[in-house]
């Protein structure tokens, strides 16, 4: 069975990126590609990468009959995703939503970091898409999904999703002190920011540059605490590096007392964890992850080492349009609709 889908957005990198990967997925049908800037403007003509591979052109949000889809993925921005996402499952259509509209579960929470939540009662009813993580959850609305309900997704972000990979398994196994703080720094191609460029996107301020932002004030610190349990206790500090796409993050947890693992059983223990997870690979002790290993993919690598201070150093790479978001969302829409969570799913990089 072809489910049809909708991308709402498409014009933007994250949107593009679902469009690549919904072009050529075997069972959804992309039938509709949304971007009131390019509305009547062909795909292929916007980016000519789609030569050849679709005839499908932008349409406007408002004329697009998103209720004739069996699930719409929503790249649009933070607060806009809310006020469409109650209509749309109200319609009978399953969201997948790539935005921070329905990450966090506490409206006080999206309020004090983003603005007031318009649509709370949606809150309890969306899932969190982080599969290797939040498996449950999607599992859940898996069921409610063939029962016959439209779901909602919320889809992890691009920083939490490669700091929490990377760190969850040392924290879930108890490993790290429950009252020191975390630190992750975490560093990201431009994309993440995306496509409308700023004074620091720009390719003249960002080429040749690396630097900080958002140090202590980074919409992104919630919801990796929320994904870790570390509620007050995250140091996370975002860096933006000159490359089109990537994310890195370097996660550093002390040590419980009374914990003394080696590196070697610090690996086994994260291969373990992610026995079940096919799209994130643990690298062996010693070797660490690349950004450009996961390019184009909806992979992750995490890397683990103990460090002689008394800390576990963990690091988590993805790319940021893939597992960060893009990927990430048709990942989750495989299990709600009873998929295989690959289907569709490029795993092999380019290599040079």
């Amino acid at each position: 069975m072809t489910y049809k889908a909708g991308v709402v957005g498409a014009a933007g990198f994250a949107g593009i990126e679902l469009v690549r990967l919904l072009a050529r997925h075997p069972e959804f049908e992309l039938v509709a590609a949304t971007s009131d800037a390019l509305a009547g403007t062909p795909i292929a003509k916007a980016y000519p990468a789609f030569i050849g591979v679709t005839d499908l052109a932008f349409s406007t949000h408002e004329e697009t009959d998103l209720a004739a889809c069996d699930v719409a993925f929503l790249a649009v921005p933070h607060k806009a995703a809310m006020a469409v996402a109650g209509d749309l499952i109200a319609a009978g259509v399953t969201v997948i939503d790539l935005s921070a509209d329905f990450r966090l579960k506490d409206p006080a929470v999206y309020e004090q970091w983003y603005a007031p939540h318009t649509a709370p009662e949606l809150l309890a009813q969306a899932a969190f898409g982080l599969p290797e993580l939040t498996g449950d959850e999607l599992a859940a609305a898996a069921e409610r999904r063939a029962a016959g309900e439209a779901v909602l997704v919320g889809c992890a972000g691009c920083y939490p999703t490669a700091t929490s990979l990377a760190a969850a398994p040392a924290i879930r196994a108890g490993l790290v002190d429950a009252a020191a703080p975390v630190v992750a720094d975490a560093v990201s191609g431009v994309t993440g920011a995306g496509k409308k460029a700023t004074e620091r996107t720009h390719f003249c301020f960002a080429n040749e540059n690396m630097e900080a932002y958002g140090v202590g004030t980074h919409r992104h610190t919630p919801e990796i605490e929320q994904i870790l349990g570390l509620q007050g206790r995250l140091v996370f500090t975002p860096h933006l590096a000159p490359l089109n796409r990537g994310l890195l993050s370097t996660v550093t947890l002390p040590l419980a007392l009374g914990a003394a693992p080696s590196t070697e059983e610090l690996v086994a223990l994260y291969r373990d964890f992610y026995a079940a997870s096919p799209l994130v690979s643990v690298m062996d002790a010693g070797v660490q992850p690349r950004t450009a290993s996961v390019a184009g993919t909806c992979r992750a690598q995490v890397g683990v080492a103990v460090h002689p201070a008394g800390l576990i150093v963990a690091t988590g790479a993805i790319d940021n349009l893939g597992k960060g978001a893009a990927g990430q969302g048709v990942q989750c829409a495989n299990i709600v609709f009873g998929l295989p969570e690959t289907c569709g799913l490029e795993e092999i990089a380019n290599p040079v």
